[in-house]
């Protein structure tokens, strides 16, 4: 079978620790449930990713390099 996360078209998909949250979360000024989701079965995540866990996507990109996104996952 193959293994999706691996393909080179498919960012970097990280949880995100605690520590790291909070400061995410102060900076936007929002809740963890205020961030876009992403299901649990999306092949592109860590298989230690569970439902509650965020996880921080990043992506190339042409005007910053790279571009950090968050997600929540969700069941």
């Amino acid at each position: 079978m193959v293994d999706v996360s691996q393909h080179e078209l498919v960012p970097e998909h990280e949880v995100v620790e605690d520590a790291t949250l909070d400061e995410v979360l102060d900076e936007y000024d929002i809740k963890r449930t205020d961030l876009p989701k992403i299901k649990r079965s999306d092949p592109a995540l860590p298989d230690e990713a569970t439902v509650g866990d965020v996880i921080e996507i990043i992506r190339d990109s042409r005007t910053t390099d790279r571009a950090k996104t968050y997600r929540l996952v969700v069941d």
